[in-house]
């Protein structure tokens, strides 16, 4: 039997309804549909620099942004930086796609608040294609809607830098893009932000979908979150959601040495360098750790 555990509630976070509608939503998949074309242009022109921009901006958008930032910075507090780097963080999540930081992590908080439960705005209870893609497609649109989803994120909402970035999420790309288009032209545009930014988007909505369905659960918790490592390669971590689901707050989602989370990594060399203070770690019993790895 697994051990059961509470779900740390984030701070400051009031339990609002996430209203939806069930039509879909036509200027974000117009943009999506876009983007796939572009993903699927791109691999018929290939180069090494191509391959070498997009892994270089993989792991800066997708691992710096989403993994270290929106999620484990942002949305929890697992650790701190100093606020310039806080930032920089927040335009490499932008990079994504994902939606501005304000969105980001309001939905996200949301989604802990009210797991695999009504309100969850991505569950497999609804579908498992509704929890990876359907709840953008067909969900309503509140990337835009700052003042909405500063109710889910009012220590972010306190920042005129993340207003400025929720409302603008879309411009980091669209700066981007033409610095690509100088250095590589058309093709390394498509690498660097068409395919780049289709394999974060899939990555990261494989957490929502796929880590909610298929795994093994190291923790009795209220929801179905599972750890998966093949999720956890590719999204820098993020796979092992059943131990986040459990620790929330802890800044290490790999809690075992045989479960790699380059990101837990990453903030310990920031740690070791003095840059990343107050890290949040999830005390574990080693026995229990141990007869998993049995």
């Amino acid at each position: 039997m697994a051990p059961r555990v509470s779900v740390q509630k984030p701070p400051n976070i009031e339990l609002l309804e996430f209203p939806e509608k069930q039509s879909l939503n036509w200027s974000t998949t117009l943009v999506l549909v876009l983007l796939h074309i572009g993903a699927v242009a791109a691999l018929f022109m290939f180069s090494w620099a191509n391959l070498a921009v997009l892994l270089f901006l993989l792991w800066f958008a997708t691992g710096l942004g989403i993994s270290m930032g929106y999620h484990r910075l942002h949305t929890h507090r697992s650790y701190q930086v100093p606020l310039a780097l806080e930032y920089l963080f927040a335009v490499c999540g932008a990079l994504t796609f994902e939606g501005g930081p304000i969105f980001w992590v309001a939905t996200h908080r949301i989604h802990h608040q009210k797991s695999d439960m009504p309100g969850d705005p991505h569950s497999p209870h609804d579908g498992g294609w509704w929890a990876h893609a359907g709840w953008i497609l067909m969900g309503e649109a509140k990337h835009n809607n700052t003042r909405l989803m500063s109710k889910y994120a009012p220590d972010l909402a306190k920042h005129r830098f993340y207003v400025w970035l929720n409302n603008y999420h879309w411009l980091p790309n669209v700066l981007l893009a033409g610095l690509l288009f100088a250095i590589g032209g058309v093709s390394m545009v498509l690498w660097g932000v068409a395919l780049r930014v289709v394999v974060g988007l899939h990555a990261t909505w494989l957490v929502n979908s796929a880590t909610h369905m298929w795994g093994s659960r190291r923790f009795n918790t209220r929801d179905d979150s599972r750890n998966s490592w093949w999720v956890a390669l590719i999204t820098f971590g993020e796979g092992w959601h059943n131990n986040h689901h459990a620790h929330p707050t802890s800044a290490r989602h790999g809690l075992a040495w045989y479960e790699i989370d380059m990101s837990w990594i990453q903030i310990r060399v920031l740690e070791f360098f003095g840059v990343a203070k107050a890290v949040k770690v999830a005390k574990i019993d080693s026995a229990l750790l141990e007869r998993d790895a049995a």
